[in-house]
């Protein structure tokens, strides 16, 4: 199933800013230069299915080691999110109760999925941010929620489908049938709420591997070009090819999907979007 992420980043509980750089860590992130050097691994890696790949993308989390009684869990891949279950919000909870440090900047995605990308996020930067993981799928949540317990990360929350923050959101389902776009979750409505709520010098990090669904966000942030910069403006060091698209992950680590895709050849279109 292809995909789609997009996250806002913002300065504060109303979100954070700049995200880490590196490599990643398999040899589909390796770059050509270094090649030679990797190839046992290359050669290895050509072998493994995609979720062996993604076990590898977030071993640091020895997941395999606290899967406990929620560990296993069957989902489904497709959830209407108009679906009547899902149009009740549950209470806003208090935030000095659910992280460590509420005053932390808070990154929000969306569409969180097993919520292996934030956890990683979490722990690798236990004391810059707060995180925050929103997914429709309860099962995931109520497993991502044992991981964090069993990890002891105290900069990391998940919430169910009905919880909404104007912010951002990640791995919202592309819904490919043209009568299911109005289940997309970049709508307009969305935009303008993140135009709104996001302060100065948040930003907003959208990616696919589907061009038509990324040519849909990004002509959504283009039509606000004079609040919202792409990045390769406000910071032109940050590689892009000649339609804008950023050419590598600039959040250190693959989420799930991404490795899925690039696993099968597919080309992950990216952007990066600054409030000014």
């Amino acid at each position: 199933m292809a995909g789609v992420h997009l996250m806002a980043l913002a300065p504060r509980v109303h979100l954070s800013s700049s995200a880490p750089s590196r490599l990643g860590r398999t040899a589909l992130m390796v770059s050509a230069s270094s090649l030679q050097n990797h190839r046992p691994l290359l050669l290895q890696q050509q072998h493994l299915r995609s979720p062996d790949l993604v076990e590898l993308e977030y071993a640091d989390l020895k997941l395999k080691e606290k899967v406990g009684e929620v560990g296993h869990v069957r989902i489904r891949q497709h959830v209407n999110p108009l679906s009547a279950s899902f149009s009740t919000s549950p209470e806003i909870p208090n935030w000095d109760g659910v992280f460590e440090d509420p005053k932390l900047p808070l990154m929000v995605d969306i569409g969180s999925g097993s919520g292996r990308f934030l956890m990683w996020l979490a722990k690798k930067h236990p004391q810059s941010r707060n995180y925050l993981g929103l997914e429709i799928r309860e099962k995931l949540v109520k497993r991502a929620q044992f991981w964090v317990k069993e990890l002891s990360l105290k900069n990391i929350c998940f919430q169910g489908a009905g919880f909404c923050l104007p912010r951002s959101f990640n791995c919202p389902d592309p819904h490919f049938k043209k009568r299911h776009h109005k289940r997309r979750v970049l709508q307009k409505p969305l935009v303008d709420s993140i135009l709104e709520s996001l302060v100065p010098g948040g930003q907003v990090f959208m990616q696919s591997d589907v061009l038509e669904v990324a040519h849909e966000m990004r002509d959504q942030f283009d039509a606000c070009s004079s609040i919202f910069k792409h990045i390769d403006i406000i910071n032109p060091d940050i590689p892009c090819d000649s339609e804008g698209w950023i050419l590598s992950n600039p959040m250190g680590i693959r989420t799930e999907r991404e490795i899925h895709a690039e696993s099968e050849g597919a080309k992950i279109y990216r952007r990066m979007y600054q409030k000014i």
